[in-house]
């Protein structure tokens, strides 16, 4: 089946952007961001994330809605010799993330802001060694269920782009995500949950890296859960490819 370089549209829920953006900040998504950004418009399937950045890299890793930047920044030093991918379609965050990210660390990280949907329906199957899905807009409203970022076919997506063996990271603070990504996770074939003990997704892991979300406190917030799954199984082709 061939298909179109056309990115697909998908309905991205929620504000893009809370008020006007400072000059300096303003001047960083016009004159860097365009640097940094990824281009999703090709043929589905075949972006290699190691082409994207202007040095060598041993492996990439994702963040899908990286918030302000805070996580991903700190991951970013502390791993010189891996390439990073992050997705975040609030611009304010996007301005954010270039104003602390470190000159140095810029050669090998990318952005879209935009849906990360985009993004994974664009990467070449197995390309990606870590995904991180931390504290996601928990969608609580029964309504609102199809507006949650883990779905099955997102799962799909995810599975068809990660390594077997690489590990997706999620953490959520409200019950109801927690759940929910919970049951989808575990009813998906191609990933395992690793957590041998309440200890294991109680605690934050030993190279965690807090965030602003993670203290936030929301209304209907509980204590963090911290979930590791294992992609399992040979290379995944997802439903519809």
């Amino acid at each position: 089946m061939t298909r179109s370089a056309e990115p697909p549209r998908y309905r991205c829920y929620g504000r893009r952007q809370r008020g006007r953006l400072r000059p300096g900040r303003k001047a960083l998504i016009e004159h860097v961001l365009p640097e940094l950004s990824i281009p999703v418009d090709r043929p589905a399937g075949t972006l290699q994330p190691a082409s994207l950045f202007s040095g060598p890299v041993t492996e990439t890793w994702l963040e899908i809605g990286f918030g302000s930047g805070e996580h991903l920044t700190a991951l970013a030093h502390a791993n010189p010799d891996t390439g990073f991918l992050g997705c975040e379609p609030f611009i304010s965050g996007v301005a954010a993330l270039l104003a602390h990210l470190p000159i140095k660390d810029r050669a090998r990280t990318r952005i879209l802001a935009d849906d990360a949907r985009l993004l994974l329906d664009a990467l070449a199957p197995a390309s990606i060694g870590r995904v991180f899905l931390l504290f996601p807009d928990p969608w609580p409203k029964r309504r609102h269920a199809k507006r949650r970022f883990v779905q099955p076919h997102t799962l799909d997506q995810l599975a068809r782009v990660m390594r077997p063996g690489s590990r997706l990271r999620f953490a959520s603070d409200h019950p109801v995500c927690q759940h929910w990504t919970l049951r989808q996770l575990i009813d998906h074939p191609q990933f395992e949950w690793t957590a041998r003990r309440p200890g294991d997704f109680l605690a934050p892991p030993e190279d965690w890296h807090g965030t602003r979300y993670e203290t936030r406190g929301a209304p209907g917030s509980v204590s963090p859960l911290f979930l590791e799954f294992a992609r399992i199984g040979m290379a995944a082709s997802p439903r519809g490819y």
